[in-house]
């Protein structure tokens, strides 16, 4: 399924559920595609018209060559076109990882587009930045952002001894899926090593954070509708307690769940439970907004 924007860009998604039902489109992370939410489209196609993207850069979404192209203004500008052209003017908005981060700031740009935001493993920016600041163990955590600064020789790494990074972060003790998680299968790990194999095909993920420096800290943080953070406790790259101090930039209805023995890769670990807490807080009425 093609979609072309003003920027004259292709952009790949995934649908289920039929047309003209409420909208509720999935950004993924790194270095993940629309496949990462196969569980989410199977689940929510019975009330959602489900989309998941390839954002910019990444499976068979087009690829600008140049990193001022993935600045992060791009990114959000890329979630209002994809609204529009999909013929919605608002939508329930999920995001993983760092499709959490431009999730965030779709809400904060673009309140009005958003009905309902889910945030799964990456906490309010601005949280982000004060956080990774104070606390060098996260920065650490994090030094992959810095890594990627590099020129070509991130995408190298990724490729080195047949793609054994890329399989490692699903699959290891240390970073993969926890040990009560859904494995994910030979075919699972077959279709993201088959993604990222396409020459050039980690250029434009890895372009993603090649402009992060420029863009944070933020101008606004509030984030104005009900939001939803769903956290796995055993997140290699992000500590929890950025999870909790989230809450200062909702105003308003605010759910926070932390799973215990989850890791990075939420929704396809614990596809039952995530479900499951998704819907029951899209059920939900709206509460009054705080004052």
């Amino acid at each position: 399924f093609l979609l072309f924007q003003d920027s004259g860009l292709r952009f790949h998604y995934v649908a289920a559920g039929e047309r003209g039902k409420p909208l509720m489109l999935l950004l993924h992370g790194f270095p993940e595609f629309w496949y990462s939410w196969r569980h989410q489209l199977r689940e929510f196609k019975s009330e959602y018209r489900v989309v998941a993207l390839d954002l910019r850069g990444y499976g068979e979404t087009d690829a600008p060559s140049h990193k001022e192209n993935y600045k992060l203004d791009c990114l959000i500008t890329d979630i209002k076109d994809i609204l529009e052209s999909l013929g919605y003017n608002k939508c329930v908005l999920v995001g993983h990882d760092w499709g959490g981060m431009i999730a965030w700031l779709v809400a904060i740009c673009y309140p009005e587009m958003v009905t309902k935001l889910i945030v799964v493993n990456f906490p309010h920016p601005s949280v982000f930045t004060e956080y990774i600041l104070r606390h060098p163990s996260q920065l650490i955590k994090s030094g992959y952002y810095f890594f990627f600064q590099m020129p070509w020789f991130p995408e190298f790494m990724f490729t080195v001894n047949d793609f054994k990074v890329l399989k490692s972060l699903f699959t290891s003790q240390a970073t993969g899926i926890g040990r009560k998680g859904c494995r994910l299968t030979a075919e699972d790990i077959e279709a993201y090593l088959y993604v990222f194999s396409q020459p050039g095909a980690l250029t434009g993920p890895i372009n993603h954070y090649r402009n992060i420096f420029s863009c944070l800290p933020l101008q606004h943080h509030e984030v104005t509708m009900p939001t939803l953070l769903l956290w796995g406790e055993r997140d290699a790259f992000m500590e929890v307690e950025m999870a909790e101090m989230t809450r200062i930039y909702v105003k308003n209805h605010f759910r926070l769940t932390i799973l215990s023995e989850a890791s990075h890769w939420l929704q396809q670990d614990q596809p039952d439970i995530v479900n499951k807490l998704i819907w029951t807080f899209l059920k939900e009425e709206p509460t009054r907004k705080r004052e």
